[in-house]
């Protein structure tokens, strides 16, 4: 189920990811699944956007080539990411801006995922923008990841703020732009 939303909503993220490349300057697009990073690759291939690829799959030779590339060459403006693959030990400090095509069970997962951009040596905010299918099962998922991280926030930092009242609007936002978009397609 996960995977097929994953394919249903892959254009729509990398067209997200595309704009916001084309604004803001390079960008690091996560997927879990291999179908979806081919389908972004594919879209941003189409839509005149170089990019580079990591993979499991990848010699250390080859993935250590796309590093380079996009940290060091201008004329690649995404690095297409496995979540799980590139989610730990990499550097792409050249991006502020993330966009997570597919959530994971885990809010381990996706922060490390995110960290991968927020390095040491970043010198802007870092971004990452989830993209959620509104009334699917990454509604939940969201919800899971968003309960869990206020959780641990509220255990480590002592906040006594009304969390869930932030996480919904919150999630209220995020599926009322979803819904923009996938009306505008």
């Amino acid at each position: 189920m996960v995977r097929k939303i994953g394919q249903a909503k892959a254009g729509l993220a990398a067209d997200y990811a595309a704009q916001l490349q084309r604004s803001v300057g390079k960008v690091v697009f996560f997927a879990k699944h291999i179908d979806v990073m081919d389908q972004a690759e594919a879209h941003f291939a189409a839509s005149g956007i170089r990019s580079v690829s990591i993979r499991g799959d990848q010699t250390t030779p080859a993935r250590q080539e796309a590093i380079d590339a996009f940290n060091g060459d201008e004329s690649v403006g995404i690095a297409v990411c496995s979540l799980t693959a590139a989610g730990v030990g990499l550097n792409l400090q050249a991006a502020s801006n993330v966009v997570l095509a597919e959530l994971s069970w885990t809010a381990a997962e996706q922060t490390q995922a995110i960290d991968r951009v927020h390095r040491i040596g970043q010198d802007e905010p870092v971004t990452a923008w989830r993209i959620i299918a509104a009334h699917t099962i990454d509604t939940k998922i969201a919800e899971l990841i968003d309960q869990k991280q206020g959780l641990a926030a509220r255990a480590l930092d002592g906040d006594t703020s009304d969390a869930a009242a932030s996480e919904s609007v919150q999630l209220a936002a995020l599926m009322h732009l979803l819904r923009e978009a996938l009306g505008s397609a």
